[in-house]
């Protein structure tokens, strides 16, 4: 997504030392400012010009109340892509990222590195669960509870538990479950929980004469275990309220479009498997995300992978005025430390 700028080296550099400063400080900046902080020597006569060429050309605006200028979303990415220089973690940051996933089982993984993204970050981090289709069932258990409640234990991949209630029509006998249970995993084990949904949905659908009553509500029980799997197709977020403190998502409007997008996950979740496909680190600016909730915001991610195949996404969610060189090596690191941590736990 670059943008087609021809700049010559002088327009770059003030560009450069204008984002900076405006990350940095985020205040707009003068003439004056960039003059000293710029390196080039310019006089602030020469510098008012060559902004007023990058305002031309749509990198940079100034805000009503002041006479500084800050970057556009187009500026920004003009930054990221050409003019960005990605600072290395330092010891004590690999150090804390290496350790927080090392402890974590493969339970809490997937939490531990939303945290971590969090914490580190001072933002919001988020990362998707695993894609259902390659979420693969081992073993299906169901336990009665009282009246019609039934505990539903259900294994996937190697060893990772789950656990869900279920109300079912009728009681059942634990030996009924037993044989529910049974039936369910020798005709499932080993495919994916999206082919066990279609499946399952299927069977539900077909001609009931020729099921036998047992079967039946066994795949019944089933599809009330799978049809609202949320953590199949959802994500983990930590430190959303974290964003509340940048002034530019002060307003209480916007910070009110942030948190219903939270919490109804349905359009994230379609910009995050977007990035899912990405090689690498990919980044929206703003607007850029084509999702009117993030307009002020910018979203850096990275896929991550379990036996070299990508099953997720995790990223850092920020305003735009966000410090790129040290958010883009976050995302980055705890993607590969995640992989590897689920690489070692399945």
């Amino acid at each position: 997504m670059a943008i087609n700028t021809d700049l010559n080296e002088r327009s770059q550099q003030l560009l450069k030392t204008l984002v900076e400063r405006y990350i940095h400080d985020g205040q707009p900046v003068g003439s004056r400012v960039l003059s000293k902080d710029s390196d080039l020597n310019l006089s602030p006569a020469t510098i008012r010009n060559v902004m007023a060429d990058l305002e031309d050309l749509g990198l940079i605006h100034s805000p009503h109340t002041s006479a500084g200028r800050v970057p556009t979303v187009n500026g920004y990415r003009f930054f990221v892509d050409s003019l960005l220089t990605v600072k290395p973690l330092q010891r004590q940051e690999l150090d804390r990222l290496h350790k927080g996933l090392d402890t974590a089982d493969s339970d809490n993984a997937l939490d531990m590195a939303s945290k971590l993204l969090s914490e580190t970050t001072h933002m919001a981090g988020v990362v998707t669960l695993p894609r259902q289709e390659l979420v693969c069932l081992r073993h299906i258990e169901f336990l009665p509870l009282s009246n019609t409640r039934v505990l539903v234990i259900f294994v996937t991949n190697e060893h990772e538990v789950h656990n869900r209630i279920i109300h079912t029509a009728k009681k059942f006998s634990a030996a009924e479950l037993q044989q529910a249970a049974n039936y369910l995993t020798s005709l499932y084990s080993g495919q994916s929980l999206a082919v066990v949904r279609e499946q399952v949905l299927h069977e539900m659908q077909q001609d009931q004469q020729r099921v036998n009553q047992s079967m039946l509500d066994a795949v019944s029980m089933a599809q009330m275990a799978f049809e609202n799997d949320d953590k199949s197709e959802g994500y983990v977020l930590s430190g959303e309220t974290n964003l509340m403190s940048f002034s530019e998502l002060s307003d209480m409007e916007l910070l009110k479009g942030l948190f219903d997008a939270f919490s109804q996950k349905r359009g994230i979740i379609h910009l995050l498997d977007k990035c899912i496909a990405a090689e690498g680190v990919q980044i929206y600016i703003g607007e850029e995300s084509g999702y009117q909730a993030f307009d002020h915001c910018s979203l850096v991610t990275s896929p991550y992978s379990v036996n070299e195949e990508v099953v997720g996404v995790l990223g850092v969610i920020g305003p735009t005025r966000m410090a790129y060189e040290k958010i883009i090596p976050y995302v980055d690191v705890t993607a590969k430390l995640l992989g590897a941590a689920l690489n070692t736990k399945s």
